[in-house]
This record gives structure tokens, sequence and C-alpha cells, in this order.
């Protein structure tokens, strides 16, 4: 009994560390104070549509893949502008060699010229050209 629930606990713990918890927020900061339109989803499941006043966050909890090919795609549309990008990729938000680093809480401030990852050392975030 008590070996099978060792091999449980470590399998669970295993497993937990193998598929890392994420969880991404998503911050409408505008500088126009539009409202912002957001819809994000991956090949097996889709966010839906959310609308962001200014300020307002969104937010959505995952794991990533065993192959670490987990990808979120948001596609975000204010007054005369629509963009895309991917709020998430493991190989550079979960991956320890990427110029970012990895995240558990990947926080997201979308601007006007670009989303941009907050730092949790208060550093300058990270910004990133939009897809389109």
């Amino acid at each position: 009994m008590l070996i099978s629930f060792t091999i449980i606990l470590a399998t669970t713990s295993f497993a937990s560390a193998l598929f890392s918890a994420k969880h991404v927020v998503i911050v409408n900061k505008l500088v126009t104070r539009a409202t912002l339109i957001v819809h994000c989803m991956n090949k097996e499941e889709d966010k839906g549509v959310i609308s962001l006043g200014p300020g307002d966050s969104f937010d959505f909890r995952f794991r990533v893949n065993l192959r670490k090919t987990t990808v979120y795609t948001c596609s975000f549309a204010w007054p005369g502008n629509t963009a895309t990008f991917d709020i998430f990729r493991a190989d550079r938000d979960d991956n320890p060699q990427s110029k970012v680093g990895v995240c558990s809480e990947c926080i997201w401030s979308i601007y006007e010229p670009a989303p941009c990852r907050d730092r949790r050392d208060g550093g300058l975030p990270n910004c990133f050209p939009w897809a389109s």
C-alpha cells in the first residue's frame, strides 16, 4: 500500500513537472483607451471572444504538451486596427534558452505598436512585433 502511494505521488509530481502549468494574462493597455477585442485559441481549444475595456484583463490556464509545441494564437481588434500574435509559444515562453526565458505566469500588456511580455523583476518589458 505504501509503495503504491509512493509510486503514484512520484508519478504525479513527475507529470506536473513535465507538463508545466502556465497562466497567461492579457491586459488592455491601449494608449487610446479603446476597447480591445481578444480571441485566443490553439489547435484543440477556443477561448472565445472577449471584450476588454481600458485596463481590463483576461486570463487562462493550461499545461504545455509533452512535445513542447504548445502555441496559443490571439487576434486583437480595436477601432481601425486588427492584429494577431502568438501569445504563448513553448519555444519562446517555456524554454530556458530563449532570449526572454521561461514564464509560468505570462503577463502581456497590449499596446497599439506591440504586445509586450512584462518582466517579473520589474525591468523593461519584452516587446514583439505583431504577426499581422
